[in-house]
């Protein structure tokens, strides 16, 4: 990049020194930015006041000794009221005669961050001219003479007005060329499509927001980019809209499995040539975040409700536990430890019941483990089938690609277990269980689980989810599907419920976050705002082999990445300086364009909501931590 700017700049100056005109350009600080040969030869200027960043006073003081602006007397007072004049810099053309009775123009024109671009040229031969026309004054009339004077006055005025239009026009191309930069960085698609249902602008930015679709759409019809089943949602709203009516509204894509929010501005007049301006956005995570908000409030009514008797119901349990206990030791009728047996099997039921609503109600935090799904798959098989009746067939498809992925593997294998003993009770003595694993669209980790049961009944579907909802009467917690969501969430998937065929039918998601390939050490990114605790990492790090760079914030990371190639892994601490934090880093890493690993660390409590929301996104380790910890974290075996 650097080397490039330098030959840019080289053929940029070698440019100006072939103009015959003297040029130079200003800074707002009166320093100067540029100055070609021809001004030196012109004006004859030492050799340190043509290097960036001379004193435009020292120039003017050199000049003005010189006799250019007439009696040199008092030089520093011409030297002050110029430079006053020149800090308030205004487009001006003159003409003057300097000391050795050379004619020189000079035309000026302010730059828009301040500063000016002044042009001398050399009127010597068009002065000399006009005395050899004033010499034939008796053979030219006066209205004549006077007429060629304004003439070469007006051409040179008009010389400077075609300049100054061409930097105006210079700068109107720029402005363009920064606001469709701008519109192509936006995390949105742009566009406008005509009255034919053709798009007309498109900041390619589509693809981004709903794969699976072209990039270069202009002149491509809006019915046969989106495709069939996207197009059914939008053309109410598009034909709407060339009515003239606005709107905003979203709708799930199913080619891409993103929800989407589109919004129509209906643009011009009501006539036939009125187009619309559509803006696109991906609202996958925001609409999980606001289903999870919902599904959170729930849970914290029912922890209020709940919170306040647990503690006294947990105490009464204890007492009860203790005294049946010692009357089981006493000798009594058979009938009576019966019956003290039945009351412990109940205290011990109501003690479990306490501890997952403790479950339920506290603060979990995902562990994020490189994991086999086929391994994972034939625990949960050999932890299932026991607990099946034998006429319960429990089948597992697994289209899932062979490779590694991180997730938090115990939260998984007991959200599925919990959905396979639910099924179980559904379908009674016999029936079947199936289970199939595959990646969509590779966004999502998608895994089915139905059951021959006799699917969700009517009203079930919209409560299905809610704390302490059952079907199963007395035998039922109401605890088993608000659990399994509870932790699909937390590792920021979701979870979908309904009937397929005479069956009911659980479907997870969770995101595919691919474990990469560390074999090598490589060069590492460590993002640490403690200067003492950065070093000590950094030794750390190069002990195991990494060459180390460095950023205390987020920004200088993300340009780190842009800028420096071979960047092969990133290590970075959750609180940073300035306002974004490193699960923030970890969530662009996931989205953007740098697809290399990123591994947090933090000294927050496991309880802490950014530790919660950072271990949703990458594998975290707590601090303080010594080197072996460290490797050990980095080395990411896969279980």
């Amino acid at each position: 990049m650097s080397a490039r700017t330098d030959t840019t700049q080289a053929m940029t100056m070698a440019g100006l020194n072939l103009i015959q005109q003297a040029l130079t350009i200003y800074d707002s600080d009166l320093k100067l930015v540029v100055a070609n040969a021809r001004f030196r030869e012109m004006f004859e200027m030492p050799r340190p006041l043509l290097e960036p960043g001379a004193s435009f006073e020292d120039t003017l003081r050199v000049i003005a000794s010189r006799g250019e602006y007439g009696d040199p007397s008092d030089v520093e007072a011409l030297v002050r009221e110029r430079v006053r004049r020149a800090l308030n810099f205004e487009p001006h053309y003159l003409e003057r005669q300097r000391s050795d009775g050379r004619w020189i123009s000079v035309e000026g024109s302010p730059l828009p961050d301040g500063g000016w671009v002044a042009v001398y040229t050399d009127i010597t031969r068009s002065k000399r001219q006009e005395e050899l026309l004033r010499g034939r004054s008796e053979e030219l009339s006066d209205q004549l003479l006077r007429y060629a004077e304004e003439l070469s006055a007006a051409n040179r005025e008009l010389e400077s007005t075609v300049v100054a239009l061409e930097e105006a026009k210079r700068q109107l191309i720029e402005s363009e060329a920064r606001m469709r930069l701008t519109a192509e960085m936006m995390p949105a698609h742009i566009a406008h499509v005509g009255r034919d249902g053709n798009y007309t602008y498109s900041n390619r930015r589509l693809t981004a927001v709903m794969p699976g679709r072209p990039s270069n759409i202009v002149g491509a019809a809006i019915s046969e980019t989106m495709g069939r089943a996207a197009f059914e949602h939008i053309e109410p709203h598009l034909i709407a809209a060339f009515g003239g009516s606005p709107s905003v509204f979203e709708f799930n894509d199913v080619l891409s499995a993103r929800r989407i929010r589109v919004a129509l501005t209906p643009d011009g007049e009501p006539d036939a040539t009125r187009g619309v301006y559509i803006l696109s956005m991906d609202i996958t995570e925001e609409t999980q975040t606001r289903a999870a908000l919902q599904q959170t409030h729930r849970r914290e009514l029912a922890a209020q409700m709940t919170s306040g008797l647990a503690h006294d119901f947990s105490n009464l349990l204890t007492i009860i536990l203790g005294m049946q206990s010692r009357m089981g030791k006493m000798t009594l009728p058979d009938e009576a430890a019966a019956l003290v047996e039945a009351t412990l099997g109940a205290a011990r039921r109501g003690g479990t019941l306490l501890n997952r609503i403790a479950d339920m109600t506290a603060q979990r935090t995902p562990q994020l483990k490189p994991t086999h799904i086929k391994n994972l798959l034939a625990n949960l098989e050999t932890i299932a089938v026991p607990s099946l009746p034998p006429e319960i067939l429990l089948v597992i498809k697994n289209d899932f690609p062979d490779r590694a992925l991180l997730l938090d593997r115990g939260m998984l294998q007991d959200g599925l277990l919990n959905l396979v003993l639910n099924a179980r009770d559904a379908c009674g003595d016999t029936g079947k269980i199936e289970i199939s694993v595959s990646a969509v669209k590779d966004t999502w980790l998608q895994i089915d689980v139905q059951d021959s049961g006799g699917g969700f009944p009517d009203g079930v579907l919209d409560r299905a989810l809610d704390p302490f909802f059952t079907t199963k009467g007395s035998e039922g917690s109401g605890l088993g599907l608000p659990m399994v969501y509870d932790a699909i969430k937390l590792m920021g998937g979701e979870i979908r419920i309904g009937n397929k065929g005479n069956g009911a039918r659980v479907t997870l998601r969770l995101p595919l976050r691919w474990v990469p390939s560390m074999s090598t050490p490589g060069l590492a990114l460590l993002v640490e705002d403690n200067p003492e605790l950065r070093g000590l990492i950094r030794g750390m790090l190069t002990d195991i082999g990494h060459m180390v760079i460095e950023a205390t914030r987020v920004d200088e990371a993300l340009s780190l990445l842009d800028q420096v190639p071979g960047i092969s892994m990133v290590l970075s601490d959750v609180k940073l300086e300035g306002a974004a934090t490193g699960v923030d880093l970890a969530k662009q890493l996931h989205s953007g364009p740098h697809a290399i690993p990123v591994f947090l660390m933090t000294s927050l409590a496991q309880t802490h909501p950014l530790y919660v929301e950072g271990a949703a996104q990458a594998p975290i380790l707590s601090k303080p931590f010594g080197a072996s910890a460290l490797a050990k974290f980095l080395a990411l075996e896969v279980i």
